[in-house]
């Protein structure tokens, strides 16, 4: 029995051995080698590749063993990282705690088990004691307000372009109004998540300052008292399709409104930060620390931004 299982262990070490080192692993071959049948290498294989899985759980690298049809043998894929990096983590746990997104148990839990899931066991406290006083204190949103379901749901219509039927409470004053609209993006703007749509209704579309095909109307989540998605669906053509990366450069506080360009001079410290605040911002000029920038952008939100530079911008048209 005890050379048995020595010679199991010097096979299945033997084909890991050469499977480590890139090299095609042939049952039939291995099965001369070793004076086995094709069906013990083959046991032999799928031992590997469950030890592999549980290694996978417990370092965050994969190895995968895959048959190659073409070269009739199989072979040890490369090896990528399934877990992040303890850097990583914390970065996302800040973002996480920055946003101030949800309500503080939420919250919470999400860091705990972003932490779990991908930290190894080892590193898990440093971790939480790098983040503990800012979770800590950390100051859930007002509205105190549960949407991740809705969220999800608002995401599945999204990709399903089916019709959705919100009751939403607007920002000013308590009134609340349904909506049958097109959702298009959910998107994430100063602690807020918001689901950018579009209106079919005319009578709706008359209540609105700019409102046609190229302008969504946009509705914070958590406003959302109900939401039904509907089974009828719209269809957008992909070369109409909504992009939401392009919108997200050109909009402030997602305030919406018509497409416009800005043109403003800046006398503060960063230009850098200008840059990043506006993405479609572009320097045109320089002159004695006072640069002359353009942007293009959406709304009214660009306003507040402008109004919030004090003497620092002056706008040119």
């Amino acid at each position: 029995m005890d050379a048995m299982k020595n010679d199991k262990m010097e096979r299945v070490l033997g084909i890991y051995t050469e499977l480590l080192n890139g090299h095609l692993v042939n049952k039939a071959v291995e099965a001369r080698k070793y004076g086995v049948n094709e069906r013990t290498i083959q046991r032999d294989i799928d031992d590997i590749r469950n030890y592999l899985e549980l290694d996978a759980e417990n370092t965050g690298f994969i190895n995968t063993i895959n048959y190659d049809r073409a070269e009739k043998g199989y072979k040890l894929d490369q090896i990528y990282r399934m877990k992040l990096t303890n850097s990583e983590i914390l970065a996302l746990c800040k973002i996480l705690l920055d946003s101030r997104a949800f309500v503080k148990d939420e919250m919470v839990d999400m860091l705990d088990r972003l932490i779990t899931c991908c930290v190894p066991k080892s590193n898990q406290k440093l971790v939480r004691d790098l983040i503990n006083n800012e979770a800590f204190h950390y100051v859930e949103p007002r509205h105190k307000t549960r949407f991740l379901e809705t969220m999800w749901k608002i995401g599945e219509a999204v990709r399903d372009c089916h019709y959705i039927e919100i009751e939403y409470r607007k920002m000013k004053g308590k009134e609340v109004v349904t909506r049958k609209v097109k959702p298009v993006a959910i998107m994430f703007s100063e602690y807020y998540f918001y689901l950018t749509a579009f209106i079919d209704d005319e009578k709706v579309r008359q209540e609105f300052d700019v409102l046609n095909d190229s302008f969504p109307t946009i509705y914070r989540i958590d406003r959302i008292r109900k939401l039904e998605v509907l089974d009828e669906r719209f269809h957008i053509p992909y070369s109409s399709r909504f992009e939401e990366g392009e919108f997200r450069k050109r909009i402030q506080f997602m305030y919406g409104g018509k497409l416009q360009r800005v043109k403003f001079k800046y006398r503060g410290e960063s230009i850098e930060a200008v840059l990043d605040r506006l993405p479609t911002a572009k320097v045109l000029s320089e002159e004695d620390g006072v640069y002359l920038v353009s942007a293009e952008v959406f709304g009214k939100g660009i306003d507040m931004w402008l109004r919030s530079q004090g003497e620092r911008v002056e706008v040119v048209e």
